[in-house]
């Protein structure tokens, strides 16, 4: 298991490279990357990213271990970016391991819930109407229902 709270850029192609090597007893790898987005047609400028270290990479730490004790993987990495982003820079990336694909594409699905709306992170929006934080989502509250059996 690998999770890294980082401002540098990261590349998905060696990332996935790296974490599917050599995985002669898994027969899934599922990944996510997620990409910051402008919803406001242009006005997004940048979107910046503040964390508490050691809070935030024991915060993921505790969500990927609940998946790996929720599902049959044999890996999990998450990658997660904080600072200045730009739209259409890579922001954070899931990747689960697993010997068959359900289990991997749960422990995705269930891994993006969670970051979603769990992880320590606060977003704040750069526009040229000015900045503002970034409010938790009722949708993204509701999406965590169906792990809660």
């Amino acid at each position: 298991m690998r999770i890294a709270v980082q401002r540098a850029a990261f590349d998905i192609g060696a990332e996935v490279a790296a974490f599917s090597a050599d995985r002669r007893d898994m027969g899934a790898v599922v990944t996510f990357t997620g990409i910051v987005r402008d919803q406001a047609d242009g006005d997004l400028e940048a979107m910046e990213i503040e964390h508490y270290p050691g809070m935030t990479e024991a915060a993921l730490t505790e969500i990927a271990q609940q998946a790996r004790d929720r599902w049959a993987l044999g890996d999990v990495l998450v990658i997660h970016r904080h600072g200045r982003l730009r739209p259409g820079e890579l922001i954070m990336m899931v990747a689960t391991a697993a010997p068959h694909r359900a289990d991997a594409f749960a422990a995705a699905e269930f891994l993006m819930d969670y970051l979603k709306s769990r992880a320590p992170f606060w977003k704040k929006e750069i526009g040229r109407t000015g900045p503002r934080w970034v409010a938790a989502k009722a949708a993204d509250e509701a999406a965590l229902e169906r792990w809660r059996t």
